[in-house]
């Protein structure tokens, strides 16, 4: 006889799944045609289940504004032989902002934001702004296994 277990993560999965960051992929809504989406690093902070990335920005981005567009984030990875994935959907805030400078120092000081070098060019010439996701949903699965 065999016994399925719930694919959905429990609160506590999910946090330790995200840590204090990692990689994963961010999706930009645009006009007209497919999401903008980049592989960017992450900080995330379970006090508030606050995502901060640290963006790259040029006057030529195909990125655009970013402040108040709507994101979705994934990141995905395996544990124990299982794939996992959290999925969040929300808007970005831009972190210079008075109304959430002071909550982003404080966030930002507990998590793991990996720089990660992608770009053709020396990091110090390219321009970086923080940006905020507070999620609207959450979604976070792992792989069913079923035992014998």
């Amino acid at each position: 006889m065999s016994h399925d277990h719930p694919n959905e993560m429990t609160d506590e999965e999910r946090i330790a799944f995200l840590g204090a960051g990692g990689t994963g992929v961010l999706s930009l809504n645009t006009q007209r045609g497919p999401p903008h989406s980049v592989p960017v690093s992450y900080g995330y902070d379970s006090s508030t289940g606050a995502f901060y990335f640290r963006l790259a920005v040029a006057p030529d981005s195909r990125k655009g504004d970013l402040a108040g567009r709507p994101a979705t984030f994934v990141t995905y990875g395996q544990a124990d032989d299982r794939w996992q994935s959290v999925v969040v959907q929300g808007e970005l805030e831009d972190t210079t902002e008075g109304s959430i400078a002071i909550e982003t120092l404080e966030g930002l000081r507990g998590v793991d934001l990996q720089y990660v070098d992608i770009f053709g060019e020396p990091l110090r010439t390219v321009e970086f702004e923080f940006y905020r996701l507070t999620p609207d949903t959450v979604g976070a699965r792992r792989e069913s296994y079923t035992e014998a």
